[in-house]
């Protein structure tokens, strides 16, 4: 399956949640008007940690995932999250069974 694939929990510093969600939103907005490559970009509040947020994301490639983080909305949202984010982990994936939308991997 040649799909990309990464998993990412920010913990937020006390009180930024909100400015968070909406740097997310409006990042949100160019991935979906400018990156058919990124099959899967969703972001998730964590059920009693407030402070926490889960992004799961999934390219077509390798190569999609490497034109998402050149956008303009992506670099933006790289250098405007580091005031909001107290620690960042990331897990990269790789797809071996699953079912995906529409233009996702076979």
């Amino acid at each position: 399956m040649g799909n990309f694939g990464l998993l990412v929990r920010f913990t937020l510093r006390d009180g930024m949640g909100d400015a968070f969600d909406q740097l997310v939103k409006e990042t949100e907005t160019g991935i979906r008007e400018r990156e058919p490559g990124t099959l899967v970009y969703a972001c998730h509040h964590v059920k009693d940690a407030p402070n926490e947020r889960v992004f799961f994301e999934i390219y077509e490639d390798r190569a999609a995932f490497d034109a998402h983080e050149q956008e303009q909305h992506t670099l933006r949202f790289l250098r405007e999250r580091t005031q909001y984010i107290e620690k960042t982990e990331v897990d990269w994936l790789t797809s071996f069974a699953g079912k995906y939308p529409q233009g996702g991997p076979e």
